[in-house]
């Protein structure tokens, strides 16, 4: 094998586009038209609210430059008004633009540790679109009253200017509300909105598992890149902050599918289906002691999760990625005006769309243009047929870019891995079919293929294994059974 710190990691990260049928540069065209974009300074009429002296602000990776959201809330007597401004790219992006028809065929974003293949050109996804701080920013905004329940009663959506007072980070923001760190660079005076938004985030996350939402906790390991070389594999784990931001969108999300719904139009629906390995989760459920109805209910499923993460705090990652694998992805579908939403297992909720990152999510920047068009009365600006169309390509693009993401990332654990061979390993099976059988390292998560002694294995397993071998050039990582 080359020398680790000589494999061009960015290089197999473009391969890996185009095997996918996924662009990975911008065609002239597109950079042409972005040139000659020009800074939206206009923030009044068209029933546009001037909302730039709110303290608004955003938090996000410490490395994100896209920046799609910012919030802002304050009482309401006991509710709290929350307030998510969208970044408004359609404003820049109009439909049918030779840089909407790129963003249309990759539909995402996709982030590799190599590299980044933006969706939109950077000019407008870290530059023009994003909700930079210091910045004045066209966006839609979300506004929901979040009573003491965690319910959320009235919501609408509207069109504003706002302006970042504030860039946060995750990290951050997370050490500040856990009590183990100062607040951070650039809050000052934001102490009050963030325990704000931290109890609204609470009282929504609460009202989701009482449905019966399900709640995970998996590892995740990420490749720390160094002058462009892999140095090491570093835990990403879950934070009191994201798991904010996360709720709050999630609102809002929900919120846009209801409204675009209550004016009468169609929408494009984020859902995971009922999940057909059920059976097999009752396995792992009766193999632990517990006992789940043959008929899968998201609130059944979430009590499972909630007894086993009070029982086995240190086992619930492992557990957690084993239903997550056989509840399945997700897919996008389309809701049209008078017939029966389609629902998300996963949330136990049946309004649910993507609406909050129009600069890395096609289906959302899709769903801002039917929300701008609901606002303004103008009929829907795409037929059913194209919707259902987008939604069946926008999965299938969602889905090669995610599986680009894994090529990349195990070409970068195989890449540390690769003068570990003969070493031992806990781990527990992630996937099972007539492709092969797939695990998971427990330490470090590592994902690989059991290539020998791997009969008679199903999703949840857990074994011990031997790295027999890896190819840094295809992403492969071999396992075999002790």
């Amino acid at each position: 094998m080359k020398d680790r710190d000589h494999i061009d990691l960015e290089a197999i990260a473009r391969r890996a586009m185009i095997e996918r049928d996924l662009y990975p540069e911008f065609p002239p065209a597109v950079m042409e038209e972005t040139r000659e974009l020009e800074e939206v300074r206009q923030f009044g009429g068209d029933g546009i609210r001037d909302l730039r002296k709110l303290p608004w602000f955003s938090i996000d990776n410490d490395d994100t430059r896209d920046l799609d959201q910012l919030t802002f809330a304050e009482p309401q007597g006991a509710d709290i008004r929350v307030l998510v401004a969208i970044a408004d790219v359609d404003a820049l992006v109009p439909q049918e633009s030779d840089t909407d028809r790129h963003a249309g065929h990759n539909t995402v974003s996709v982030y590799t540790p190599a590299r980044i293949f933006p969706m939109l050109p950077e000019r407008l996804s870290t530059g023009l679109t994003s909700l930079h701080e210091g910045e004045d920013r066209l966006a839609v905004v979300v506004e929901m009253r979040v009573d003491q329940d965690g319910s959320v009663p009235e919501a609408t959506l509207f069109r504003a200017a706002v302006h970042n007072q504030a860039r946060l980070t995750y990290n951050a923001v997370a050490a500040w509300l856990e009590g183990h760190g100062p607040l951070p660079e650039g809050a000052n005076k934001l102490d009050g909105q963030l325990r704000l938004q931290d109890k609204a985030a609470e009282r929504l996350r609460l009202r989701r598992h009482e449905r019966g939402a399900l709640q995970f906790e998996t590892l995740r390991s990420r490749p720390v890149m160094e002058n462009g070389r892999v140095r090491a594999l570093e835990e990403d784990r879950k934070n009191r902050a994201k798991e904010l931001i996360e709720d709050v969108m999630l609102a809002a999300n929900s919120a846009t599918a209801s409204f675009l719904e209550g004016k009468g139009y169609p929408s494009i629906r984020r859902l995971v289906r009922s999940p057909a390995r059920w059976p097999r989760i009752m396995d792992i459920a009766a193999r632990l002691g517990d006992r789940l109805p043959e008929e899968p209910r998201p609130v059944d499923l979430s009590r499972f999760l909630e007894r086993r993460r009070a029982a086995d705090p240190d086992g619930f990652p492992e557990l957690s990625l084993s239903v997550l694998k056989l509840l399945g992805s997700g897919e996008y579908t389309v809701d049209l005006p008078g017939q029966p939403a389609p629902g998300h297992f996963g949330l136990a909720a049946e309004d649910y769309t993507h609406a909050t990152a129009p600069n890395r999510r096609y289906p959302d920047l899709i769903t801002q243009r039917l929300v701008k068009a609901a606002l303004a009365g103008r009929p829907a600006p795409y037929e059913p047929a194209a919707l259902e169309e987008l939604a069946r390509w926008c999965t299938r693009k969602e889905d090669d870019a995610r599986r680009v993401e894994r090529q990349v990332t195990k070409s970068a654990a195989a890449l540390l891995l690769s003068d570990r061979i003969g070493e031992t390993f806990d781990a527990i099976v992630t996937g099972d079919s007539e492709k092969g059988t797939w695990v998971r390292t427990c330490r470090h998560p590592v994902e690989g293929r059991l290539t020998r002694n791997h009969q008679n294995l199903d999703v949840g397993d857990r074994v011990r294994v031997e790295l027999v071998s890896v190819n840094v050039e295809r992403g492969f990582i071999d396992f075999s059974c002790r």
